[in-house]
């Protein structure tokens, strides 16, 4: 049997070589990846010395252009970025590369985000994609908005509700309600912080309405049990993927948990003792949950017998090399490969939240129940789950003027 061989690697990236070619057996790739891993390093460092070239000036520019003489020169592995994140992931975290974050604003407009993007951090408190999103919104406000964007502080203290309304017409015009709310929200901030800090005289964030949400129209958009076992069974639990997709599907569907709570469950989340799960809510509240049987049989399945073992914490991990933790994108691609194969109209993670819900208020859990296990902030919010119990709302339900009585 053929065995795989490991070229020299010599130039500036020689001295990282070793390293690597650990930190690809700790990711979990196989002999030959790994090898072909350490080949395309071994051209990379020969490439950068014809240059004169080190790891610090390997921007983005430059890796494109190696990227391109490489396809030019024949080779067919490994011609994209995708191709070469494990050794650029790998540079990165020894802080070899070089610093490319995305350019944003400069001037004062600049130094007023970055001081709101702060604000955000260490006094809210926010989570760094609620964080990305408002200072989206708000850069678009200012660059579009602001009377002086070229002056120290922006020329805001003659800022009004005009130059708010104007804006909020010209983004909702062209977004759904909920996107609108979401912008509605992130301005509501941005002036509340304008405000604080003295950049307007009053605050503006009395200016901006709320959109109709038409929270009360409609029933909860939840799976049927049906459905739900359609979603369970259509997953190959002869594999490790299909254990790992069967046991995301039982927590989402029994736990209701949210898709970014799922990928920040831990090893050490699990209490298998106490029977109880520790959960990273929103705003970073620690939340403990029951585990339930089947939830709890379906995750020991998927760590005996699906898990790689490697030394991530994250508990849901790739089914493919490099192991690591899932995101967000993946668990709603993991319920909607399911809905597919089950022949189901596609849903996202959310949905089945709801149908937890639904099933814990057909079971007769009271609302205050559902709202704790869903650590609902608003007893309104887990209000919305009441509609689905026709029955209940038979006996409260006035007559209908002028019908029988």
């Amino acid at each position: 049997m053929k065995r795989a061989s490991w070229p020299d690697v010599t130039g500036s990236l020689g001295p990282y070589a070793a390293g690597f070619r650990k930190e690809l057996t700790r990711l979990g790739y196989s002999v030959w990846a790994a090898s072909a891993h350490m080949y395309l390093m071994a051209h990379l460092s020969d490439w950068l010395d014809e240059r004169e070239q080190g790891p610090a000036g390997l921007s983005s520019a430059l890796v494109d252009e190696f990227l391109a003489d490489r396809r030019a020169s024949g080779h067919v592995a490994r011609l994209t970025r995708q191709g070469l994140a494990p050794l650029l992931g790998y540079l990165q975290s020894l802080e070899l590369l070089p610093n490319e974050a995305a350019p944003g604003p400069e001037g004062p407009v600049g130094r007023l985000l970055a001081e709101f993007v702060e604000h955000l951090r260490t006094e809210r408190g926010l989570a760094p994609r609620t964080t990305a999103g408002y200072l989206y919104i708000s850069t678009l406000f200012l660059t579009s908005s602001a009377p002086e964007p070229g002056a120290e502080g922006c020329g805001l203290q003659r800022l009004g509700g005009a130059e708010v309304n104007a804006f909020l017409l010209s983004e909702c015009a062209r977004r759904s309600v909920g996107s609108a709310n979401n912008v509605a929200t992130a301005l509501r901030t941005f002036l509340r912080f304008l405000h604080l800090r003295g950049y307007t005289a009053a605050s503006l964030a009395e200016c901006v309405p709320k959109g109709a949400a038409w929270r009360d129209s409609g029933r909860s958009k939840a799976l049927g049990p049906a459905d739900v076992a359609l979603l369970l069974a259509s997953c190959d639990r002869r594999n490790g993927p299909g254990r790992r997709d069967f046991a995301i599907l039982t927590v989402l569907a029994r736990l209701g948990l949210r898709a970014n709570e799922v990928v920040c469950l831990r090893l050490e989340d699990l209490d298998w003792r106490a029977g109880e799960l520790t959960v990273m809510s929103k705003g970073g509240h620690r939340d403990r949950l029951p585990v339930p049987v089947d939830v709890g049989r379906a995750i020991a399945e998927y760590c005996r017998r699906g898990r790689p073992h490697n030394g991530h914490r994250e508990l849901f991990l790739h089914a493919r090399a490099p192991y690591g933790g899932l995101s967000p994108d993946a668990v709603t691609k993991i319920v909607r490969q399911a809905c597919r194969r089950a022949g189901l109209p596609p849903v996202g993670a959310h949905r089945l939240r709801h149908t937890a819900a639904s099933d814990m208020r057909r079971a007769g859990a009271p609302l205050s129940e559902i709202g704790q296990v869903l650590r609902h902030k608003w007893v309104v919010t887990t209000a919305l789950y009441a509609k689905d119990d026709l029955c209940a709302l038979a006996c409260i339900a006035r007559p209908w003027p002028g019908g029988r009585p």
